[in-house]
This record gives C-alpha cells, sequence and structure tokens, in this order.
C-alpha cells in the first residue's frame, strides 16, 4: 500500500494518488464545457478541489509521522466530498449530462475507498491517532 518500500518509492506510486489524478485531469476535461460565467464560480472551486485532494496525498506521504500522514488524508477526503458536493450542483443545473456525471462520480467512490484504506493503515499503523475524519 503506503509504505516506503522498492514498490512505494514517490506519492506517484501511491494508487489512491493515481485514480486520484485521473480525477483531476477529468475535472478539467469535463468543466471546460462549463459556461464562461462560471470560470471564476464553479469551475474554479472544482479545479481546486481535484487538485487539493492529490496535493494532500502527496504531501502526506512525504511527511514523518503517522498522525502527520493521517491528517492528511483527511484532509484530501474532505477536499474530495468537497468536489461530490459540486458534481450534483453541476449536474442538476445541467452542466453535466447523465452519463459524465456517473462516470466521474464512480471515479470519486473509487479515489474515496483508496483513501479510505490509506487512513485506515495509517490508524493501524500508529494507533496514537485517535480522531475521525
Amino acid at each position: 500500500m503506503e509504505y516506503k518500500n522498492s514498490k512505494t518509492r514517490s506519492f506517484t506510486d501511491l494508487e489512491a494518488w493515481k485514480e486520484g489524478h485521473k480525477l483531476v485531469l477529468d475535472v478539467y476535461r469535463i468543466s471546460q464545457k462549463f459556461p464562461k460565467e462560471e470560470m471564476f464560480g464553479l469551475v474554479s472551486q472544482m479545479r481546486r478541489c481535484s487538485v487539493s485532494i492529490t496535493s494532500n496525498i502527496a504531501e502526506g506521504f512525504s511527511r514523518n509521522t503517522v498522525k502527520d500522514k493521517y491528517q492528511f488524508y483527511c484532509v484530501a477526503h474532505g477536499s474530495l466530498t468537497e468536489l461530490q458536493n459540486q458534481l450534483l450542483i453541476a449536474r442538476d443545473i445541467k452542466y453535466l449530462e447523465k452519463a459524465e456525471f456517473d462516470k466521474i462520480a464512480s471515479q470519486t467512490i473509487t479515489v474515496t475507498k483508496l483513501l479510505n484504506g490509506l487512513k485506515r493503515i495509517k490508524n493501524q499503523i500508529g494507533r496514537a491517532v485517535q480522531q475521525e475524519c
């Protein structure tokens, strides 16, 4: 999973980051089709949220303590939840077609599961972390 061994040398080796990166690319792709007046509204928010997910996974990977890693993975999870809300808004105001929404919503679920796995591992290893997010 996330252990710094021969298989995981960089945050880019983490499945959560890889799937999160796909999500970022999808968000940029779909948001290009949104109306121009959303450039500084929903488009900006969605893009910043999606980038925050992978950025916090990367930063968490680089931290030395279990508590710090866990905290950054929790922040990534918060950004992911925020993005899920924004995707629902985009769908409901007809910026996204159902098929497009379903595809990207499925990707958010994949990333959620992988992030939950990272948090679970960190919590099991460190047991010092008692907080929930």
